[in-house]
C-alpha cells in the first residue's frame, strides 16, 4: 500500500538533511572544490544575496540583517550551479560568527530548481557552538544546478553576519554512522506490570545461556535465571538471547537487568506508567488542532496562535477553493487536526484516527476490563473539560466536525461525496508555525475512499455521542447516510497517486475494504436491513483478513471486523466473525513467540515500512481484542508484551515515543515541534510517537546515512527524516487505544 510523502520542498526554504559533525581532514589528491571564491579576498562574486546587502570586512563577507523578518528565508546569502554526483559524500565547511551572540543561521546545500529538493541542513548558533563548521554528506542526486544557502531571517532584532571560507568538497571519505545503543541488554524502559509478562532481549556473541540478575534500585538481587540463546535475528542482524522474568510480581522502580557484563537502561515494575500515558497519548490531539488558539495554561510550553483562520499571513481555511478545474465553490473548513509535521488536513487519515480515538473509548466501555471513567470528562485538560461530556469524545468531535465539513453541498457535482484532503499549494519549509504558513489552501477531488471514511466514523460517532448530544449524533448520522448513498453512485473515484505536491497523497486503489467498513458502522449504529445485507455479501467478510499488517488507512477490513465482534449486535453468524479474530490473533500470537525481540510483527523480508512502530501496535489491537472476546491470558499477554519493543527492547534500545524511557525519541519531523532547528520551539509533545523503522528510507538524510540498513536499524531520531521519524494523528491513535487497554490490566 502507499504511503504519504511529506517532502520538503521549498525554492526559499530548502530544508534539508542536518548530519553529525566531524573534524576535517586533509584534502587528498581526488578533493574537488565546489565553490568559486569561499574566502572572499577581494570580492563578492559568485554569490547571491537576498534582503541584505552584502559587503567585505578583514577578508570576510558581512550582512546586516534586518529584524522582524518571519521566516528564515527572508534574508540570506548563497550560491548557486554546483555539481553534485549521486552517492558521492561531501564535506560541507564555513566559518562564521554573529553578533549579537547568540543568533543562529540555516546552512542548507540543495537544489536550485523545481522541486528544490534540499540534501543537507545544520543550524548553529553563531558564536555560542564555536565560529568553525565541518560536516560530511552524501549527495541522494546528480546536479549541475545544486545550491549553498545561509539562511539569516526569523530574528526580531537587527544582526550582523560574517561569512567566510566556504567550501563543499567533493571526493572525501564517506561518514559512517553509528547510533548509539546503549547497553546490550534491551529491556521496556517504561515498566512491565506486576501481573504481566516481562520479557527482556541481550545482544551478545555469546553461543550459550548466560546467567542474569534483576537488581533493584539498592543494587540488591531480587531474582536470577539463566538466559535462553535465540541466534541471528534477522531483523537486526544481532545475535541474541532471550530473558524472561515473569515470575518476579513484586512492584518496584528503578530496576535494573544485568547479564554477560552489561547492566540495562532502568525499568519500573508497576501501572503508573501507563495510567500517565494512556492521557499523554491522547493529549498530543489538542497541540495538533487547527483553526484555534492553543492554550499555554493548558500546555505550558506549547501555546501558539491559532493556524489557518484567515489572518495574515494565512490564507486560511475559511473559504477554501477547489484546485483549479476541481469545483467552482469554496467551502469552509476550518478546524480539525493537522495531520502530521505538515498543515495538510486528510479525511481519510483522520477517519481511521477518529475511528481509534471513538473505539478506544468504546472499548473501555463494553470490555470487561473497560474503565471508561478514566478517559471522561476533566481526563484530557482540554478547553471543554467540564462540559459533563468524556473528553475523548470532545476531542474527537474536533476532527469529526472537520470531516463534515469537507462533504460536498447539495446541488453540486458530486453531492454528498467528501474531499479527499486539504493542503498548501506548494510544500512548505521547517520549521513554520501554522499562523506563519503562507502558502494557498485548496480543496482536492472527492474521491469513494474518503466518503466511506466519512461514512463510518460519522455512523459510529452517532451511537456514541447520543447520550451527550442527541442533535449532534443526528446530524452525524444523516451525513453518514448521504455519504453512504453518494459512494454507492460513485464507487470507484480515486485519489491521483500523482497529487502529491503541498501534501501527501493518500491514494487507495481498492475501496471494497472502506465499504465494508462503512456498512458495518451503519449497520451498528441502526441495525438497518440494508447495511447489514451490504455487509453480509461483501467479499471482505469471509476473507482472510488478518495479515502480516492488520490495518492502516488504506486498509480497513479490520478495524470494521473488530467493532462487529465487541460492539453489542444481532448480526447473523457472529460466532463467526469472533473465531475469525482468534484466528487473526493466533497468527499474531505465533509470530510474537517466534520473533528473537517478542512482538508481533515481521514484515515479508523484514522490510519494515512507513510508520512500523503503528503498524505494530495495530497488530497487538487484534490480540487484545480477542483477549476482551474470550478473557484468555495468552492474547492479553501478547498485547502487554507487544509494548517492550515500543518502549526500548529493540535493536536501538530506544523508545520510540518522546518522554517516555531513559533515551527516547524526540526529534521527530514537525514543522513546529522543531526545538532541534529553533531552541525558541519545543520538542514534540510528551506521548508522540515516532514513525519508526522504515526500510525505503525515502528522505536525503535516510539516504545518506542508512544506506544498506536492516530492519530495525533503519531509523534516526531526527528531524529530517521524514520518512522514519514523523509524527501522525493515525501513529498516535494507535498508542492511545493500546496504552488505555495496558492501563486496564493488572
Amino acid at each position: 500500500m502507499n504511503r504519504r510523502r511529506t517532502a520538503l520542498l521549498s525554492l526559499t526554504a530548502l530544508i534539508a538533511a542536518g548530519l553529525t559533525a566531524v573534524p576535517a581532514g586533509p584534502a587528498g589528491a581526488d578533493e574537488v572544490e565546489q565553490i568559486r571564491n569561499g574566502t572572499f579576498d577581494t570580492t563578492t562574486d559568485g554569490w547571491w544575496s537576498d534582503n541584505v546587502t552584502l559587503g567585505l570586512s578583514d577578508g570576510r563577507v558581512c550582512a546586516d540583517v534586518p529584524g522582524g523578518t518571519v521566516n528564515r528565508w527572508d534574508a540570506g546569502v548563497g550560491q548557486n550551479d554546483l555539481t553534485l554526483v549521486k552517492g558521492e559524500s561531501y564535506r560541507f565547511s564555513f566559518s562564521a560568527t554573529g553578533t549579537p551572540e547568540g543568533n543562529s543561521v540555516r546552512a542548507v546545500v540543495g537544489l536550485q530548481v523545481s522541486p528544490y529538493d534540499a540534501y543537507h541542513e545544520v543550524t548553529p548558533q553563531l558564536s555560542v557552538s564555536g565560529n568553525t563548521y565541518t560536516y560530511t554528506f552524501t549527495s541522494p542526486v546528480d546536479t549541475t544546478q545544486g545550491q549553498v544557502a545561509f539562511q539569516l531571517g526569523g530574528a526580531s532584532d537587527p544582526w550582523r553576519f560574517c561569512l567566510d571560507d566556504v567550501s563543499l568538497l567533493g571526493g572525501v571519505p564517506p561518514e559512517r554512522y553509528e547510533p548509539d545503543t546503549g547497553p546490550r541488554v534491551r529491556v521496556n524502559q517504561v515498566g512491565y506490570l506486576p501481573g504481566g509478562p516481562k520479557n527482556a532481549t541481550l545482544v551478545t556473541d555469546a553461543t550459550v545461556r548466560q546467567p542474569w540478575q534483576l537488581k533493584n534500585a539498592s543494587g540488591a538481587v531480587i531474582a536470577r535465571g539463566w538466559s535462553v540463546p535465540r541466534g541471528v535475528d534477522p531483523s537486526s542482524g544481532q545475535n541474541v538471547h532471550s530473558i524472561h522474568f515473569s515470575d518476579h510480581r513484586t512492584a518496584g522502580t528503578d530496576l535494573t537487568l544485568v547479564a554477560d557484563g552489561e547492566i540495562s537502561r532502568p525499568f519500573d515494575i508497576g501501572t503508573a506508567a501507563y495510567e500517565k500515558l494512556r492521557l499523554d497519548a491522547a493529549k498530543f490531539y489538542y497541540t495538533q488542532r487547527s483553526g484555534t488558539a492553543i492554550r499555554d495554561d493548558l500546555r505550558p510550553g506549547y501555546g501558539r496562535e491559532a493556524g489557518h483562520v484567515d489572518i495574515a499571513p494565512n490564507q486560511g481555511d475559511g473559504n477554501v477553493p477547489c484546485q483549479p478545474g476541481v469545483c467552482d465553490y469554496t467551502l469552509d473548513v476550518t478546524g480539525g487536526w493537522y495531520d502530521a509535521g505538515d498543515h495538510g488536513k486528510y479525511v481519510v487519515n483522520g477517519g481511521i484516527s477518529v475511528w481509534q480515538l471513538l473505539s478506544t473509548y468504546e472499548r473501555a466501555k463494553f470490555a470487561r476490563t473497560g474503565q471508561a471513567e478514566k478517559l471522561g470528562d476533566g481526563s484530557l485538560n482540554i478547553p471543554e473539560s467540564g462540559n459533563k461530556v468524556p473528553d475523548i469524545l470532545d476531542e474527537a468531535r474536533w476532527e469529526l466536525e472537520f470531516l463534515l465539513k469537507m462533504q460536498v453541498p447539495d446541488g453540486r457535482p458530486l453531492a454528498g461525496m467528501a474531499h479527499h484532503k486539504i493542503h498548501d499549494e506548494q510544500w512548505t519549509g521547517l520549521p513554520l508555525m501554522p499562523s506563519a504558513d503562507p502558502q494557498k489552501r485548496e480543496l482536492h477531488p472527492p474521491t469513494t475512499a474518503a466518503t466511506l471514511n466519512l461514512a463510518a466514523t460519522a455512523a459510529q460517532a452517532a451511537r456514541l455521542y447520543k447520550p451527550y448530544d442527541s442533535r449532534f449524533a443526528a446530524t452525524a448520522l444523516a451525513a453518514a447516510r448521504k455519504a453512504w448513498v453518494a459512494a454507492l453512485a460513485h464507487p470507484d473515484v480515486l485519489a491521483s497517486e500523482s497529487d502529491g505536491i503541498g501534501g501527501g497523497t493518500y491514494a487507495d486503489r481498492d475501496t471494497t475494504d472502506e465499504f465494508y467498513w462503512a456498512a458495518t458502522e451503519l449497520y451498528l449504529t441502526t441495525g438497518a436491513e440494508e447495511f447489514e445485507d451490504h455487509l453480509l455479501k461483501s467479499p471482505v467478510h469471509s476473507a482472510d483478513i488478518f495479515k502480516p499488517v492488520s490495518f492502516d488507512w488504506a486498509g480497513t477490513a479490520v478495524p470494521a471486523r473488530l467493532d462487529l465482534a465487541t460492539v453489542p449486535n444481532r448480526l447473523p453468524g457472529r460466532d463467526k466473525v469472533r473465531q475469525s479474530v482468534r484466528v487473526g490473533a493466533d497468527r499474531y500470537l505465533a509470530t510474537l513467540k517466534a520473533h528473537p525481540y517478542g512482538m508481533p510483527y515481521a514484515p515479508a523480508g523484514h522490510r519494515y515500512d512507513w510508520g512500523s512502530t503503528h503498524q505494530m501496535l495495530n497488530n497487538a489491537v487484534v490480540l487484545a481484542t480477542a483477549y476482551d472476546i474470550t478473557g484468555s491470558a495468552k492474547y492479553r499477554d501478547g498485547a502487554v508484551q507487544s509494548m517492550d519493543y515500543i518502549f526500548g527492547r529493540n535493536a536501538l534500545n530506544i523508545s520510540y515515543v518522546t518522554g517516555y524511557g531513559e533515551v527516547s525519541a524526540e526529534n521527530q519531523h514537525s514543522r513546529w515541534y522543531a526545538r532541534q532547528l529553533d531552541p525558541e520551539l519545543p520538542r514534540p509533545p510528551v506521548g508522540s510517537l515516532s514513525g519508526g523503522p522504515n526500510s525505503s528510507i525515502q528522505d536525503p538524510l535516510a539516504q545518506s546515512k542508512l544506506q544498506g540498513c536492516i530492519g530495525q536499524f533503519c531509523f534516526i531520531d531526527d528531524i529530517q527524516s521524514w520518512s522514519t521519524n514523523e509524527l501522525t494523528i493515525n501513529w498516535n491513535s494507535a498508542l492511545t487505544w493500546m496504552a488505555s487497554f495496558v492501563a486496564d490490566q493488572r
